[in-house]
Parts: structure tokens; C-alpha cells; sequence
């Protein structure tokens, strides 16, 4: 199978409608955002360099069959892929980590016009299995992680890690963490404590733009300082 990879941008959505449709079709409601936070992360990357966004689409002929998105983290060069969705009639077939390998790609270059040598760590969030709704979604959760493991993520337990709200009604959803480092170094819980604030500071409060007391509520509960 060759894939055609292209990315959305706020000048380019032609393909954007597609690629929601399908993100709509595959996640829990708890962790799914409004479509107009994509059009904000969109919005963002057009004046946020070192940092950047990227909202990836791979096609085969004309047919969607993945999508990604992920924040480059200049401040600690790293990145944070958000989500990684497969067409359900091309699972089994490796477009998954063709999507991911490509995705990386994309970040290790935000690393090295951010002024390094490569991209660091890259982090990315899972849901567990006590916030499914039914046996296919709980099969679902436990084949995402096994995918991240395959790929080189270890999930990392040293925090008690919480997404912020994603919808007004909703508390803080815990979630698992997962690592991957590409300069084979492990880092120190402090480091990842950075990792963490990065990632709010860019996508949950510029790019969803969550009031701060929200957010500090969840750092709260990670037993970590607020600082944004």
C-alpha cells in the first residue's frame, strides 16, 4: 500500500470535514473535543513557531485511511501527538505505524528548525480501561496501548496524570501517559514535569483555551506546581 500524506492547514481544509467524520466515529465522548478546537490549533500554528501543529492526513487513492495531529514543544523539544486514527476498513494493515512513523518525522523537522540537533521525547495520552462504555471500546483501549508499546512508548506511571475538562459539564479525566525518547536518556520525573506543563501551556490553554483555575485544579491533583 502507498500512502499519500498531506497536512490540513487554515488555508487548506479541504479534507478536514472527512477527517472529523471519522474522529467523531472513534472516540469516547469524554475525550472528545469540539470540532472548533481543531480550527483554533489550526489558527495557532500560523503564528506560533518555534512551536507548530500539525494535523496530518493519508490517503490511498482517494480514500481517507488515517489521520494524526500533534503539538511540536519548542520549549522542551518535544512532541505531543493528541490523537492517531485509523479508517476501521484498513486496521490490520500497518497504516497505523506508517501514520505514526510519518508523524514523528514531522516532529523530529519542527525540532530541528526549532535549532536542534533532533526531536527529544515525544508524550501522548491513552485512555484507560474504566472509562470505556462497552467490550469494543475496552478492545479498542487495550490494542491503542499495545500499538504504543510495539512502537517504542512506555507508559509512565510516576504521575498520577489528569486531562483538564474538555467539555463544561466534565471534571478531569485521568488518562495514561506514555514516552517515547529518541535520545535514549531517561529523564528525571522533573523533566516530565516539564513535558506536562508544556503541554497545557500549548494546547489546552492557547489552543482550548481552559481558564487557568480549571487547570490549576488539575495540577492539584498531579501533585504538581502550577506554573503556566
Amino acid at each position: 500500500m502507498t500512502i499519500r500524506w498531506g497536512e490540513i492547514t487554515d488555508d487548506h481544509l479541504s479534507n478536514l470535514e472527512n477527517a472529523l467524520k471519522l474522529y467523531d466515529q472513534t472516540f469516547p465522548i469524554e475525550v472528545r473535543e469540539s470540532h472548533e478546537v481543531f480550527m483554533q490549533g489550526l489558527h495557532y500554528a500560523k503564528s506560533s513557531f518555534p512551536n507548530n501543529f500539525h494535523f496530518l492526513v493519508g490517503f490511498e487513492k482517494d480514500e481517507l485511511v488515517s489521520f494524526a495531529t500533534a503539538h511540536y514543544l519548542a520549549e522542551v523539544n518535544s512532541g505531543f501527538i493528541v490523537y492517531l486514527v485509523t479508517n476501521p476498513s484498513m486496521r490490520r494493515m500497518g497504516v497505523g505505524e506508517k501514520t505514526l512513523v510519518e508523524l514523528e518525522s514531522l516532529l523530529n523537522e519542527d525540532a530541528i528548525l526549532a535549532g536542534n540537533d533532533s526531536l527529544r521525547t515525544i508524550i501522548l495520552e491513552t485512555e484507560t480501561e474504566e472509562m470505556v462504555h462497552s467490550e469494543a471500546e475496552k478492545a479498542d483501549c487495550i490494542k491503542r496501548k499495545q500499538f504504543y508499546e510495539r512502537n517504542g512508548y512506555k507508559q509512565y506511571g510516576g504521575i498520577a496524570y489528569v486531562q483538564p475538562p474538555l467539555h463544561d459539564v466534565a471534571g478531569s479525566v485521568p488518562l495514561n501517559l506514555f514516552l517515547k525518547d529518541f535520545q535514549k536518556d531517561e529523564q528525571t520525573q522533573e523533566e516530565i514535569k516539564g513535558i506536562i506543563r508544556a503541554m497545557y501551556q500549548e494546547k489546552y490553554y492557547k489552543v482550548n483555551r481552559i481558564e487557568k483555575k480549571v487547570l490549576k485544579h488539575c495540577f492539584i491533583k498531579m501533585g504538581m506546581d502550577f506554573i503556566l
